[in-house]
């Protein structure tokens, strides 16, 4: 009996990444490193965030906050994809075709062929405890612009602020949060690093996304009253997503 029970523990993460070793293939070809090109600087690739193909696979999901940098005409500076272990013409031109500062997503257009699709989860929330894993580019490029994938679990459904005990921990973004309609995120059990914003999160099994990896605008609404950095990671529900993506023509 205690032989049994001891077997269908060790199985459960066995699972979980024979899961991932089959789909990760699939979506490695989905996911981009987004930034600025000049050709002028050094280096001209200027690292932004991570993004992901959806809808027809012309259009690339992100923060808005990875998107929120000025771009130079003057100095002919793009705004960019890069596409890890594609062959010649790896960087895309890509412009914004919608940006929603409330829920930090933004939705780019991607010049030329489209690339293979991430399929979006149909569910508004998931289940705490539901098993996870996203894929981006932790440090960015100065680890190399290689898809890097990290597993856990949803740990909590959350607010995205918290009523503070006094005025001076308020900031105005805190204090539009717990003005408006309840706003709740995931927090996982796994850690996104700088370079992760944008991430897609998915079912390690199907692949269909669930969430997007958000560490600047969640922290800053939600840690707002700690002197230091959590380094808990947060991720806004794929349904915001999905309607971001209904504006876009």
């Amino acid at each position: 009996m205690w032989l049994v029970v001891l077997c269908a523990a060790i199985s459960v993460p066995h699972l979980a990444v024979a899961g991932l070793v089959e789909v990760l293939p699939r979506l490695k070809p989905s996911v981009v490193a987004v930034g600025t090109f000049q050709r002028a600087r050094s280096p001209q690739f200027r690292f932004l965030g991570t993004g992901f193909a959806v809808g027809s696979g012309r259009l690339i999901a992100t923060n808005a906050h990875v998107v929120s940098v000025s771009i130079s005409d003057d100095q002919l500076e793009s705004l960019v994809v890069v596409v890890p272990g594609a062959a010649q013409g790896a960087m895309r031109k890509v412009a914004k075709a919608a940006v929603d500062p409330n829920t930090d997503l933004a939705v780019l257009r991607l010049d030329g062929e489209p690339l293979p699709a991430l399929q979006l989860a149909e569910e508004s929330f998931v289940a705490e405890g539901r098993s996870i894993a996203f894929m981006g580019f932790p440090i960015g490029s100065a680890l190399g612009l290689t898809p890097v994938t990290h597993r856990g679990i949803v740990a909590a459904v959350t607010p995205i602020g918290i009523p503070q005990a006094n005025s001076r921990q308020l900031n105005p973004a805190l204090i539009r949060r717990l003005a408006g309609d309840t706003f709740r995120v995931y927090q996982l059990d796994a850690t996104a690093y700088p370079g992760n914003s944008g991430s897609p999160v998915f079912d390690p099994d199907s692949g269909e996304v669930l969430g997007i990896v958000n560490m600047v605008f969640v922290k800053g609404t939600k840690e707002n009253a700690l002197s230091a950095p959590s380094g808990i990671t947060y991720a806004i529900p794929v349904s915001h997503l999905r309607a971001l993506l209904m504006d876009v023509r």
